[in-house]
């Protein structure tokens, strides 16, 4: 069965944002969405968001991982500690360096050395989404550092912040644009017969 797991930001949780209508977007189309409240969201913490995440959560070639902000610098972690490859990885305003954040920005999140060989291996399909004005800074050199190291595609979106922030007053409630990219992906699987797992 074709499934998903959508990781959230700091601060977040699973009803936050557009992780509601992401999650009904891929119910509709088949897919067993999981949408983890990770402990204690206020202090992510990469030892504690980690184990969580790996322990509960079903991997298979069939699998779509979404991460959001804090959630795509966990996603980084998530992919180099599975086993086998996922179908695809897509990261959201996520990060990759540490140096360029805002001062705010927790850094308990990232390793200090990854195996981005290894990483890029474990999806079939990588996708980075990256926007400029970025109220965190995870903007368009970050897109750029994670496209580097990992491969996928890249897209740089003008202008829209950080894709979903309550501190930034930004609440995003649909993501067109995540839409249409999964449409496409659910399109592919039912043809690659890649559904099952």
């Amino acid at each position: 069965m074709k499934n998903a797991i959508i990781l959230h930001g700091g601060y977040s949780t699973p009803k936050s944002f557009w992780y509601p209508s992401i999650q009904r977007f891929l119910e509709g189309r088949g897919y067993s969405v999981w949408v983890p409240q990770l402990p204690v969201p206020e202090k992510p913490d990469l030892t504690n968001w980690l184990p969580y995440v790996v322990e509960h959560g079903k991997f298979s070639e069939s699998t779509i991982l979404i991460g959001h902000s804090l959630g795509g610098a966990l996603l980084l972690s998530v992919l180099e500690q599975l086993r086998s490859p996922v179908y695809k990885a897509i990261f959201v305003a996520a990060f990759g360096n540490s140096r360029w954040l805002k001062k705010e920005s927790t850094e308990p999140m990232l390793k200090k050395r990854y195996n981005w060989k290894r990483m890029g291996q474990n999806a079939r399909d990588i996708i980075i989404i990256n926007s400029s004005a970025d109220p965190w800074r995870c903007d368009e050199k970050q897109g750029l550092y994670l496209w580097k190291r990992l491969g996928g595609t890249l897209i740089l979106r003008e202008n829209e912040g950080h894709m979903g922030s309550d501190a930034a007053k930004q609440s995003y409630t649909r993501f067109y644009l995540l839409e249409k990219l999964l449409e496409l992906t659910y399109s592919r699987q039912m043809l690659d017969g890649s559904d099952s797992g």
